[in-house]
């Protein structure tokens, strides 16, 4: 029996004897939303063992109309149950890479993109790893109409006797781990209704379905708890906004090939793979920082980068050295600081990890710490620009996702700058 058929029966045999009524196949499109089909115990067989054939076209940044069917095929590892449903009427998740009718990847599969530049690192000898922060809001509601209202008042690090709000998050925490999704710690954030769940490193495909698993468990049980949570960039003017700060590693051999003799502990790969990342970051932005709303985040002042620089200890560092515990030399690491919770997490790590390994192959030179390289975009439209002449981007994600991508962009920035703002109608209005 192959490892595939093992897979299958074991995920039959779960679906019956747990009394699942629905299985929720996982995938998303080019912009990280998450999409599913659902699937009763009659039809899962089938689903697992030929996939679900679906109109690419009706999903962006898939097929036109002219290229039509595309097949969502489970992976069978990503088989699990959601607990907050009830025993005997459970629903289980799996997530699902995108091929063509020939079984051939999908050049628009975000999961395929990232497959695709975790292998050619493989190639290299490495496997990457990463370990997200990810921060966002509980809201009273989500009313568009009205300024959205914390659920808290409070910053960073408080516990308060009958806090709603953390109440919440260590319910999700525990969600997470009956998932099997290792959490570190979760926390309040500095902002008035901001809250962090850090998780426990892990290969990147593994952490970029993670990230999407948690989205959708917090989303949930704020749900069930009624109020909203939001992963939006920057919804509260006047203070920090959300980041997913991401700490990164190469492995070789079963060793982390980051720890070495140079400053702070450093290899020289580690150290030419810190320089790709300030080298190339201004070019990848536009993936780790997707949303017009995103660069309402990435302003002065705010313990968000806004240059391509590195440092030990600056908070708004794009690449920041994070110390490391006594006789923890494993966990040696980078954190980049610029990407938000609402990225696409598949591209996210694929760009990150490719600009990594342009400086590690390009032999890159280190520039001086605190000593920007450039400065990232100022907006959606600038970054775009910056994205569509990138040679890495087009060779990392492929022309598809890029044609996609950029169409989308600049109709969201074409969107928005018709838009006359509140700002705009209080301080121009009775002066103009």
């Amino acid at each position: 029996m192959s490892l595939m058929q093992s897979q299958a029966q074991y995920v039959l045999r779960t679906v019956e004897e747990r009394g699942v009524r629905f299985v929720q196949l996982w995938f998303t499109d080019v912009l990280g939303r998450h999409k599913a089909f659902h699937v009763t115990p009659a039809e899962l067989e089938d689903a697992l063992d030929q996939g679900m054939t679906f109109d690419g076209s009706s999903i962006d940044g898939f097929s036109r109309i002219q290229e039509s069917d595309v097949l969502a095929r489970p992976d069978l590892e990503t088989f699990q149950l959601l607990p907050w449903y009830e025993e005997g009427a459970g629903v289980a998740r799996v997530f699902c890479d995108i091929v063509n009718i020939d079984g051939t990847p999908f050049s628009g599969c975000p999961r395929q993109q990232l497959r695709r530049v975790l292998e050619g690192a493989r190639q290299q000898g490495y496997t990457f790893f990463v370990a997200p922060e990810i921060e966002f809001f509980y809201f009273k509601d989500l009313d568009p109409s009205r300024p959205p209202q914390p659920i808290d008042q409070g910053s960073y690090f408080d516990l308060l006797p009958d806090d709603t709000a953390s109440q919440i998050r260590r319910r999700t925490v525990l969600m997470l781990e009956e998932m099997g999704i290792g959490v570190e710690h979760a926390q309040h954030e500095d902002a008035p209704g901001q809250h962090e769940i850090d998780l426990r490193y892990t290969d990147a495909l593994t952490m970029a379905d993670t990230v999407m698993s948690v989205r959708h468990v917090v989303k949930e049980l704020a749900r069930q708890s009624g109020i909203s949570a939001s992963f939006m960039p920057k919804p509260l003017p006047n203070v920090q906004g959300s980041g997913m700060h991401t700490h990164l590693s190469l492995w070789r051999d079963e060793e982390n090939a980051f720890i070495g003799d140079g400053p702070y502990g450093l290899s020289d790969v580690a150290l030419r793979f810190v320089a790709g990342l300030v080298h190339h970051a201004p070019e990848i932005t536009a993936i780790t920082n997707q949303w017009v709303n995103s660069y309402k985040r990435l302003v002065p002042g705010r313990e968000a980068p806004v240059g391509a620089t590195w440092a030990r200890y600056d908070p708004a560092a794009l690449v920041r050295i994070p110390s490391v515990k006594p006789g923890r030399i494993d966990s040696t690491r980078v954190e980049y600081r610029s990407p938000d919770p609402a990225a696409n997490p598949y591209l996210a790590f694929a760009v990150v990890l490719a600009a990594g390994l342009r400086g590690v192959n390009g032999d890159y030179e280190l520039p001086k710490e605190n000593d920007p390289v450039a400065t990232l975009p100022q907006s959606l439209a600038e970054a775009v620009d910056l994205m569509a002449d990138s040679e890495l981007l087009h060779e990392t994600l492929g022309e598809h996702q890029v044609e996609w991508f950029l169409r989308n962009k600049r109709a969201e920035w074409d969107a928005y700058r018709g838009q006359v703002t509140p700002f705009e109608l209080e301080r121009y209005l009775p002066l103009l």
